[in-house]
Formats: C-alpha cells, structure tokens, sequence
C-alpha cells in the first residue's frame, strides 16, 4: 500500500480553510438521527470504552445517541473497511487507534487506504505500555533487565496480543535500540499473554495499562517503565523506557475518525464537542485510569499523530520483517 502522506495532511488541513459550502444547512441540522461509532475491536477493551465514553457525552450534548457497532476482526480492518465504504455523511464514525497506523504496512492487499479514505476529527488520548516481567525476572530496573537479556541472548520470551499488535511493535522497537535478543510468543489477546506472564510461560510483556495496572498493584507483575516520553499519572514513579535508551518513545493512540467526503462543518461541530468532551473532569478521569493521557486538538493535528505514526511504525515493521498472522 502507498502511503500518502501529503495527501492526507492536506485533507486534515482543509476543515480549517475551506469555505463556507451548502453543506452548512445539513450541519445545523446535524445529527438527526442515530449516529454508530464503528470499533474494530472486540467490546470490554480499552479502545472499546473509550469509543463508549465518548458516545455517552456525543449523546448527552445532540440529544440524538452515539451507539457503538463493534466489528472485530483483521486488526481492526473489518471495522476500518465498513467506515470507509459508508456515507460520508458524519452518521458513521471510527474509533481510531494505534493499529490502524501499523496495518498501512503490515497488510499489503487491504480494499481501502486508511491515509486515502479516512479524516482525522479528533485526537482523543495519548495511549501508554508499561513494561512488565514476571517477579521471577531478576531485575527490578530496565537497566537490570538490559543487562539481564543481553546475558541471556534468544533464552528470555516476550509475548504480545498478537503478530503486529502495538504490544509486538513496541517491543521490536526496543530490541532494535537496545540489541537485546528476545524470543516473541503471540498470543490471540492481550488477557491470555498477561495470564501466561503471571504464571512464567512468558518472562516480559509491553503490556497496556489497562490490561496491567491490578496485577501490578497486586504484586502479580513487577513493572519497570512506562513506554511514553513522559511518566504517566497513574504511575508517578516509574521511569520512561526513554530514560534508559535514549529516543525510545511508543505512545499509542486514540481518536476518531469519519469517511474521507464528510462535510467540512460536520467534522468542525463533532471537533467542538469532543473537546468539549475530553475537557470534563469524570471523562479525563477515566482516561486516565485506562493508562491514557486526554489531548483534543485540531483535525490537522491528529491527522499529523496519524501520519507520523504510520512512518515510524512501517519503518519498524520493515526492520523487524513482521508480517501479519
């Protein structure tokens, strides 16, 4: 798949140049009738909830509700291909999210360009890992663990939702930097990866937050950094992967995205109100706890997250020669 960039930034620029169009008289009227959040994950994630979270406030501010439509599948491609062949009419929305930026160069034979036929609306949430071993690992620092895999090349295993997940990504990045031999076990999901890291089957996981935090307050897990730039809130003293291997950065994403064609008003007007949105206390709240950081902004400027990512993670995936299960 090509990846256009220029493309996509420029139609993530253009709801703030274009002029004003008929499409104005069908945003006053916007909605008027129920709108569906595809999301291409199963329910009872995190990408599943914070679909859910912003649904309810789209909800409660229109007065016409925001339901969410899972469609599982393919590394959120079916939900991606249902979106992107749907009317351009700001009634179907994506939650978008850290794989949709990977799958650009992981699959090579998609009926859609996500760069192509998708615009940005939203940049909901900066999505952290936390790297995490087993209590049987005999380092309680990332330099210990370095240290520990670099004496003990192809012998240590680390496990992830699966072939090309963000979990499996962000990992080959860090051997890419680091040099350190680690063995991949894919699991389907990221419960059953952290299920087999509790009981030793694996020895390390760059594991969600959400699918982490109670084990790692339980004791079950020991943790040793968090894969963002900055520390999280919800762990204030754990350092960064970057503190240790300096330029490691593996955020993930969250946001929304509507199909490429939506009037220029719709994608303003749900802007506003998603903002609106990740500024209210409970929700940023909730964000939070599921290991994210709310953020907001501009369409262009989550269009540039997405484009930036899809780079950088192509690049990785080249280098580590994943492919897709």
């Amino acid at each position: 798949m090509k990846f256009h960039r220029r493309s996509f930034m420029h139609l993530a620029a253009g709801a703030a140049a274009l002029p004003v169009v008929p499409g104005v008289a069908q945003a006053q009227t916007y909605p008027s009738r129920p709108v569906r959040i595809v999301v291409g994950f199963p329910a009872g994630g995190a990408t599943d909830i914070q679909a859910r979270l912003m649904g309810e406030w789209m909800t409660e501010r229109t007065g016409q509700q925001f339901l969410v439509e899972n469609k599982p599948g393919a590394s959120g491609n079916i939900g991606t291909e249902t979106v992107a062949k749907s009317p351009a009419d700001g009634y179907t929305l994506l939650q978008v999210v850290t794989p949709h930026a990977i799958n650009a160069a992981l699959y090579s034979n998609l009926s859609f360009d996500f760069i192509r036929d998708i615009a940005p609306v939203i940049y909901s949430a900066r999505l952290a890992y936390v790297v995490v071993v087993n209590p049987s690992v005999p380092a309680n620092t990332l330099p210990e663990f370095i240290a520990y895999a670099k004496a003990n090349p192809g012998k240590i295993n680390y496990g992830s939702a699966g072939q090309g997940t963000p979990q499996n990504i962000a990992c080959e990045l860090f051997k890419m930097m680091t040099g350190v031999n680690l063995v991949h076990v894919p699991y389907k999901g990221g419960a059953p990866a952290v299920a087999d890291l509790i009981s030793g089957h694996v020895q390390v996981i760059f594991a969600p937050v959400s699918e982490s935090i109670q084990q790692i307050k339980a004791g079950k897990l020991r943790a040793l950094a968090v894969t963002t730039a900055t520390r999280l809130e919800v762990f204030p003293d754990l350092p960064t992967v970057g503190d240790f291997v300096p330029g490691y950065e593996a955020s993930g994403f969250a946001g929304i995205g509507v199909p490429k064609g939506t009037p220029v008003e719709i994608i303003t007007m749900l802007n506003k109100e998603l903002n609106a949105g990740l500024a209210n206390a409970k929700i940023k709240e909730r964000i939070v706890e599921l290991g994210g950081t709310p953020v907001g902004g501009t369409p262009a400027e989550f269009g540039k997250i997405i484009s930036d990512a899809t780079e950088k993670w192509g690049k990785v995936i080249k280098f580590a020669g994943v492919k897709a299960e």
